[in-house]
């Protein structure tokens, strides 16, 4: 009787220690296999958007990385009367029914673009904790952005 005590206890261990290793092999392959991205989008530079100077409608924008998708975005820009107006996120930082996340401390990306609206630039605070996802959000803004100045 002793025995199997012992044995059932090793098993259990064994079983507790296999699904630790995989929860941990997972963990690194997915730091890999991101890793590349973002650092891809740590690098990101922006441009000067003269806020001043933005041709009214509707506008897309989106970032689409070369090393990684897994943060690709795009967003949707309304300029009126020379003011952006809107900005609806198409693809990234937005729940199943399309609606902003939360990203950390209540706040979203939708913050991050009010923003930048705001301070009439891109070199914004990024939310803390969400810096990647931030900063190719700003990149698909900016982009749209930059269609506007063009028009």
């Amino acid at each position: 009787m002793i025995k199997k005590k012992g044995r059932r206890k090793r098993k259990v261990w064994t079983v507790i220690f296999i699904i630790i290793g995989v929860i941990v092999a997972a963990g690194l392959i997915g730091v890999l296999v991101d890793g590349p991205g973002r650092h891809e989008i740590a690098k990101l530079e922006y441009s000067d958007i003269d806020f001043k100077n933005l041709n009214d409608g509707t506008y897309e924008g989106e970032y689409t990385g070369k090393k990684s998708h897994m943060r690709d975005t795009k967003v949707e820009v309304t300029v009126s009367e020379g003011e952006v107006s809107d900005v609806k996120i198409i693809k990234g930082a937005v729940d199943k029914e399309g609606k902003p996340s939360t990203i950390k401390e209540g706040k979203n990306i939708e913050d991050l673009f009010n923003s930048a609206v705001l301070a009439e630039t891109l070199d914004v605070d990024v939310i803390s904790g969400a810096t990647i996802t931030c900063k190719a959000h700003l990149k698909a803004f900016e982009n749209a952005l930059k269609k506007s100045e063009n028009k």
